[in-house]
């Protein structure tokens, strides 16, 4: 019978042996789930000037649900904002808004649709991939070379106006 130090002595190795497993399980696990989150960077810029806006926030959608998730999205002061993807996510829809949240802006791929309010679908794949830029239906003419954007991988680009008196909701 092995006397109560001697016991402790013989079981220090088990208890080294586990600790050490057991931190390397949980770093192999929080690596692995780092690497199935992505990132994607946001860019808002205005339909007309191609000139980067600030918005009061950001409405991001994913997979065609009207659930908005705005919980994991960080916005620097130049307005770019950096939002972490769900690993099963395969679309994102993006909009942003103004005066304190109050008014959402019209995105451009929208512009010339009846309904100005549509919400356009962009493949997740495809942003990280080789990234985005949405079309640019606000202006035409001499402001479309103003607004041409070439995205890198990971950026998601998207043009707005606000709304004209003529969309704003009733009060």
């Amino acid at each position: 019978m092995l006397r109560p130090k001697a016991f402790l002595i013989a079981l220090r190795p088990f208890v080294t042996r586990t600790f050490l497993a057991f931190s390397f399980a949980t770093t192999l696990c929080f690596l692995l789930h780092a690497q199935t989150a992505s990132t994607i960077t946001i860019l808002m810029l205005d339909g007309k000037t191609g000139k980067p806006l600030v918005p009061s926030n950001f409405i991001v959608r994913f997979d065609h649900r009207n659930q908005v998730h705005n919980d994991s999205i960080v916005i620097d002061d130049e307005g770019v904002a950096r939002v972490l993807i769900p690993p099963d996510a395969k679309y994102l829809s993006v909009q942003g808004t103004y005066s304190s949240s109050m008014e959402i802006y019209v995105n451009c791929d929208a512009a010339m649709e009846k309904d100005v309010s549509t919400i356009h679908w962009y493949s997740v794949p495809d942003i990280l991939a080789s990234g985005v830029a949405m079309p640019n239906e606000c202006y035409k003419g001499k402001y479309v070379e103003a607004t041409r954007i070439i995205p890198k991988p990971g950026m998601f680009v998207f043009f707005v106006r606000k709304n004209n008196w003529h969309e704003m909701p009733p009060d």
